[in-house]
């Protein structure tokens, strides 16, 4: 579920207690969490790194690494890192977990074991062909038009495509389309200049306040670091609200099934 803003709020916690530490050894009950390369080159290229910087591409976390090594690590829908003390409490979810030089340990919580763990050299191997980040300077109105221009699909699985823009998930499509009064079932190539316009400032603005927010936490996929939960999901429009008022037009939210994603709007102001 982790989408840009709970990415970005984990990135931000993340940063205090893991700069300058060391990895002095790493240990997984589920291999299938590394995802490249195989586990027993991860563990021997990664034990006595020095986590130099961390940050954020779309929905991937990326630590910088001696040696010019990069951990990159996507938490897909229940992942979840916190950094505690080594003789802290675990539970059965805790998969993967990297020893740090001064008794706390970075552990990757995962109750679905989606999530995945990459260490790469070249980070664009896994992330060149991710779209724009939508809180970049590229990202303008001018380039979504253009881009939508050659898109002959429905703008909400296009916002979805991570190839087309980075880090929008379900719960901000449905919230950035809502406040720009956009239906859900548009086609792209059929929105005006201004409505493109006023889905770009849409987004920008959503993920914004999530940002401030610290993400979502609409149910247990997503903690911060800390093991408290973000606000966001108290301010939402649309997303999970179903049955209720719109707040701009009175008019009742529906939830439709679109592209086998959850999808949520008001039928009167969205069009």
């Amino acid at each position: 579920m982790p989408e840009l803003p709970e990415v970005e709020t984990i990135v931000r916690q993340l940063r205090q207690p893991l700069s300058g530490r060391s990895i002095i050894g790493v240990n997984t009950d589920w291999p299938k969490h590394i995802d490249r390369p195989g586990w027993d080159e991860f563990r021997f290229r990664i034990e006595g790194l020095t986590v130099r910087s961390i940050s954020r591409r779309g929905k991937y976390l990326i630590f910088r690494l001696d040696g010019e090594e990069n951990l990159i690590v996507h938490l897909k829908m229940t992942g979840q890192l916190s950094v505690v003390p080594t003789d802290e409490a675990s539970d059965k979810h805790v998969h993967t977990v990297f020893q740090l030089d001064n008794d706390h340990e970075l552990r990757f919580r995962d109750v679905r074991k989606f999530g995945r763990v990459y260490l790469l050299k070249d980070p664009t191997e896994l992330l060149g062909s991710l779209g724009p980040e939508p809180l970049s300077e590229e990202f303008i109105s001018e380039w979504l038009y253009e881009a939508t221009r050659a898109r002959k699909r429905v703008i909400k699985p296009l916002l979805l495509d991570q190839n087309f823009i980075a880090g929008i998930g379900n719960i901000y499509a449905d919230e950035a389309l809502h406040r720009a009064q956009i239906s859900p079932f548009r086609k792209a190539d059929s929105l005006s200049k201004k409505e493109v316009a006023a889905l770009t400032d849409a987004i920008r603005f959503i993920l914004s306040k999530a940002i401030e927010r610290e993400g979502s936490s609409i149910d247990a996929g997503y903690r911060k670091p800390d093991g408290s939960s973000g606000s966001m999901q108290d301010h939402f429009n649309v997303y999970g609200r179903n049955g209720e008022p719109c707040q701009r037009c009175g008019a009742i939210i529906e939830r439709s099934v679109l592209n086998s994603r959850s999808t949520h709007y008001c039928p009167q102001c969205q069009y």
